[in-house]
């Protein structure tokens, strides 16, 4: 019987920040520019006959958080949504604020709760080597994986100290 032979060794690192992400705007921009601007000097590559882009959005996912409130401001019901793309989150924000039969049912008035709404957004990269690699973006923490090149952690780490938001 053949055994496993190891062919490559993948590693993964994460960065936890000091502060959450501020905002789906702020957490947006971030990986927007990353996918814009191709910090990381990713090249395109054909797979299956397609061919892709150095940066690829893979997955993303947006939860929001409201409370209801009772005349005294105290939280008497909770409840989150996700979604997937930052134009449902804000609409769907929008819609729960404003659902009589909602905030009826919980007994108070809907409060947004922004501090502990979540966001994440994993990108795919294609590095010049070769390899390709993830990174993942939350409000907490940004998380790359799936590389063995120590170069490509260097240069996400370099990036990510240029960024204020990823302190």
């Amino acid at each position: 019987m053949a055994d496993f032979v190891q062919n490559s060794e993948t590693k993964s690192a994460i960065r936890t920040l000091e502060s959450q992400i501020a905002d789906v705007t702020t957490f947006n921009s971030i990986v927007q520019s990353v996918i814009t601007d191709n910090p990381f000097a990713c090249v395109s590559y054909m797979t299956a006959g397609v061919t892709h882009d150095p940066v690829e959005k893979t997955r993303e996912g947006y939860v929001v958080k409201i409370v209801y409130q009772d005349t005294e401001a105290k939280t008497i019901g909770s409840l989150s949504d996700k979604y997937s793309t930052i134009a449902g989150f804000n609409a769907g924000a929008t819609a729960l604020l404003a659902s009589a039969p909602l905030s009826a049912a919980h007994g108070g008035t809907a409060v947004r709760d922004a501090d502990n709404e979540t966001y994440s957004a994993t990108l795919k990269c294609h590095d010049a080597n070769g390899e390709l690699f993830n990174i993942t973006f939350s409000r907490k923490r940004l998380s790359l994986t799936s590389y063995s090149d120590e170069a490509i952690r260097t240069k996400v780490e370099t990036w990510a100290d240029t960024v204020a938001a990823l302190a």
